[in-house]
Formats: C-alpha cells, sequence, structure tokens
C-alpha cells in the first residue's frame, strides 16, 4: 500500500470514529447484541410478489456495500451470506431526524438492520422501502475495495475475511472445498467405512516419513508430536480389534518448508480396508477420483500447472524402477549410492544427505514432473515403503501404489505391512536413518509392532490430502487454504485505532 493511500485510510478511519462517537452521545449502541430479522436477502426476493401484495412488513440485515443519495432519497445495497438487495431511504419515509442520522453517521461495511416493504423502483429493480433502521455494528475501517483494493497476496491470506467479501469466485472456491470433502466422507460410507478419530498428539510419529511439530506434555513431563498422518497406525490397530473397513478425514502437521504444493498444516483422508490388497484399492481409490471430479467439478477434464488429464477411464500404471532406470540410466535396486549421487549431479539436483533412501526418492522426483497423469506408480523399492508389504516375486519391492497427476503425487496407498518380524527390522532401519540425522526417516512405534504380533488381517490402506482438490482447481494449496500460517505482524504494522 502506498504511502497515500495509508493517508487516505488513516483519515477515513478518523471520520468513522468520530461518527461512531455521535452514535453513541445519541444514546444510540453501535454493537447490540440482537437483531430483528425475520427474512435473508434471498428469501426477500422469492418471496417478493406475496410480500409485495400483502404489504407485509419485513425486516433484514447485512453489510452495506454501496450507498447513493439522491437528496431526500437515499438507494443502498446490502449484502448477507445468500445475496444482494437494494434498500430505499426516504426522508418522507423515515422523518427528519431518522433520515439525516442515517446519512450522516452510516458508512460503506457497517453492518445493519432494515424494516420495510417490497416494492419495484420505476428501474423495475425489485427492491425495500425503508420503514425503519438500526445499526448492528459500526465499521471503524472501509473494506478496501472502495479505496485502494486488496491486490497484495501476502495481504489477501492475511486479512482474507476482506478476500471473502469482495471476491465472490474466492467464497466459491471453499464451497467448492466443502463439497470436496462432503463427497468423499459420503462416498466412504456409502462403501461401508466407519468414520473414527484418531490421537492428533502421540508419542511417536508413525505412519509417514517427515519432519514432525514436536511439543511437551506438561502432565506426564512427556515430550510428544503433533501427527504427520491421519493415524495410520492407530487405524491399523483396529483392523486388529475386528473392525474391516475405518477411515478418517481429519488435520495433519509436518514441520517442514513451504511451497506450492506444500503446507504446515493440512486436511488428510486415509482409509484402512481389512482381507483387501493394493490392486483392490487402486480400483476403489479411482472410483472415487472420478466421482470427486463429476460431483464436484462436473468434469474429467483438468489442466494443472500447464499439463492436462483426463480422469474418466482406467488409469495407466507405471513402474517405479523401471521409470528411473529408463530416465536417468539408474537402477534403484543395483546402482551404487556413489552412481546416484554422480547422476543426481550430473542433472543438476539438488539433494540431502548420501543415503540410499533418500536418494533413491529423489531419482524418482526428477522423473516424476513430466508425467501428467493419471496415473498409478507401482512397484517401489522396499526401501522407500516402510509399511508396505513386500511382493512375493520379488521382495525388494512393494505392494504399493501412488496416484501421479501433473508430476506430482496426490494419493498414496498399499497393502499393508502385517509380518511383525519384518516390521520390526524395517522399523530398526528407520532407527539408524534417524540416529545419523535424516529428519524425514519413520519414527519407529514398538507398540505398533507388539499389535502386529497379536497378528493384523491381510489390509489395504490409502491417503490423500487437500492438495488433489488444489490440482483440481489449478491452484497453490496455499490458496486453496481458508486461513494458511502467516508471519505475524509487528506491531508498528499493525492498524491502530
Amino acid at each position: 500500500m502506498s504511502a497515500e493511500q495509508k493517508l487516505t485510510l488513516g483519515n477515513e478511519k478518523e471520520e468513522r470514529l468520530k461518527k461512531l462517537a455521535l452514535l453513541k452521545e445519541a444514546g444510540i449502541n453501535p454493537y447490540p447484541a440482537t437483531t430483528k430479522r425475520d427474512h435473508e436477502v434471498a428469501q426477500f426476493l422469492s418471496d417478493f410478489k406475496k410480500l409485495s401484495d400483502k404489504q407485509t412488513v419485513v425486516t433484514v440485515a447485512g453489510r452495506l456495500r454501496s450507498l447513493r443519495s439522491h437528496g431526500n432519497l437515499t438507494f443502498a445495497n446490502i449484502e448477507d451470506a445468500s445475496g444482494v438487495l437494494q434498500l430505499a431511504f426516504s426522508k418522507k419515509e423515515l422523518g427528519d431526524e431518522s433520515y439525516k442520522r442515517f446519512v450522516k453517521l452510516i458508512d460503506i461495511s457497517d453492518f445493519i438492520e432494515v424494516t420495510g416493504t417490497a416494492f419495484v423502483t420505476h428501474r423495475e429493480e425489485n427492491s425495500l422501502m425503508a420503514s425503519s433502521w438500526n445499526i448492528l455494528s459500526k465499521a471503524i475501517a472501509p473494506v478496501p475495495d472502495a479505496w485502494y483494493g486488496l491486490k497484495d497476496e501476502d495481504e489477501r491470506y492475511r486479512q482474507r475475511y476482506l478476500d471473502l467479501l469482495l471476491n465472490p469466485e474466492t467464497r466459491e472456491m471453499f464451497i467448492k472445498k466443502a463439497l470436496f470433502w462432503e463427497v468423499t466422507r459420503d462416498f466412504m460410507k456409502r462403501h461401508g467405512f466407519f468414520e473414527v478419530e484418531t490421537p492428533t498428539i502421540e508419542t511417536s510419529t508413525g505412519g509417514a516419513e517427515a519432519n514432525p511439530f514436536k511439543t511437551h506434555h506438561d502432565d506426564f513431563d512427556l515430550d510428544v508430536f503433533l501427527r504427520i498422518s491421519v493415524g495410520e497406525l492407530w487405524q491399523k490397530r483396529l483392523m486388529a480389534a475386528g473392525f474391516e473397513k475405518v477411515f478418517e478425514i481429519g488435520r495433519v502437521y509436518r514441520n517442514e518448508g513451504s511451497s506450492q504444493d506444500h503446507l504446515q498444516e493440512f486436511t488428510n483422508l486415509e482409509f484402512y480396508w481389512a482381507y483387501a490388497n493394493y490392486d483392490m484399492g487402486m480400483k476403489l481409490v479411482q472410483e472415487l477420483y472420478q466421482e470427486l471430479a463429476l460431483k464436484v467439478f462436473a468434469k474429467t477434464k483438468f489442466s494443472t500447472k500447464g499439463m492436462e488429464y483426463d480422469l474418466a477411464g482406467d488409469w495407466a500404471r507405471i513402474d517405479y524402477r523401471e521409470e528411473v532406470l529408463s530416465r536417468t540410466g539408474i537402477d534403484v535396486l543395483k546402482s551404487t549410492e556413489a552412481e546416484m549421487e554422480a547422476k543426481l549431479d550430473e542433472l543438476g539436483v539438488k539433494y540431502e544427505g548420501s543415503n540410499r533412501e533418500r536418494l533413491t526418492d529423489t531419482l524418482w522426483k526428477y522423473c516424476r514432473r513430466t508425467i501428467a497423469g493419471p496415473a498409478f506408480l507401482v512397484n517401489h523399492p522396499k526401501l522407500v515403503s516402510p509399511l508396505s508389504k513386500a511382493k512375493p516375486e520379488n521382495t525388494d519391492l512393494t505392494e504399493r501404489f501412488q496416484i501421479i497427476i501433473a508430476g506430482s503425487e496426490v494419493g498414496n496407498g498399499f497393502s499393508e505391512l502385517n509380518d511383525p518380524l519384518d516390521q520390526r527390522e524395517r522399523f530398526e532401519l528407520q532407527q539408524k536413518l534417524i540416529d545419523r540425522g535424516d529428519k524425514e526417516a519413520m519414527m519407529p512405534d514398538w507398540e505398533f509392532v507388539e499389535m502386529l504380533e497379536h497378528g493384523m488381517p491381510p489390509t489395504c490402506g490409502f491417503g490423500f490430502g487437500e492438495r488433489l482438490f488444489a490440482f483440481m482447481m489449478d491452484k497453490s494449496v496455499r490458496e486453496t487454504t481458508l486461513f494458511p500460517l502467516m508471519r505475524p505482524k509487528k506491531e508498528s504494522e499493525g492498524n491502530k485505532v
């Protein structure tokens, strides 16, 4: 915002504060707790003819979005969540004092309630003629579009309430996002899955490879972590407990960098399906994604980051090892770490650490970026899949699948490892990686191994996050998050009254 714009807003705010004081001096509460509203705008407009014929007195309420005075007559637009309505304020109808007070003390952005009757203007617009009005909330700062707009991306996220107010397309996006999760929940329940809630605070962060947020439990005097998956190891315990289909939609937290496709806090779905394998899981997930496309977006063809793809039909399968080999010449099962590092250096790809798991993952991420999809990535090496069941015909590979769209992974599932001895060995390997400083290695959960010793049926598990919605919208996940985390403004940067 320019210095001139700040000065303009400062002067406007000062004027509004004077009006606030005058309202109080007149014995008017500028912030009452109740309203007499009996009609939403949409209801008033839909019942307009009946209300007009009977000259029924109604009360509406909302935010003033425009004011246009013409001597003894003032027109205004009021907006609530259901729509926008034109109001007319006449000195003849209101009386001199009430009309004068409205014109002098009420501003655009104030919340008011207005009582009156339906009438049609000479321009044939269905409107409300006010017989009385009352202030509900005096806005001491103007909505910015009337002055300088809300253009800066950082400010749009920081003042999302203004972004939503000014941009109908932003509101529609979040209504669509709510539908996205509603369709997901309905799909899971229709297919017999039972919705559960699992802990968000854990003593170990099993179920994914990510750097967790750490905090302290004072009562137990115990360090704990915010979960990085939607209760994966807890939902598998439910498989052992006799449940056969469970799912959870919830928040997860990862103390990692921000980007177009990554946030530190986001919503995920995870489901677990007893007596099912990854082939069955792929079929169900393909059906789920296609239903989301049709019910939320009314289409199957999308464009994300300039890449076109169609979710209809059966999706291709891409072999992890073969794809990396064909694109880089590296065999992720046989090539040495030195060969992997040399190839990444040759390709100009940055990587962290020199352990084989991280090098393998980095090579794959280099390869995936040009794959439009939709496709199932299959045959992941065991090294990068510590919770997946090994393939019986090649135990170096696993029964895992990931959904690839627009060069990114937007879903991950597998036939769950239920061999307690194998799981213990893999956790021990992860612990060695942690001891060497790998922040993304999976934290072992030895009580989970104990559960497996009691027996868990064959199970398919799968999860995806809100990145899928962002991709379908062709926007960043930050843009499709209502209130993304922001650095706090310094006191000097904030608006002071």
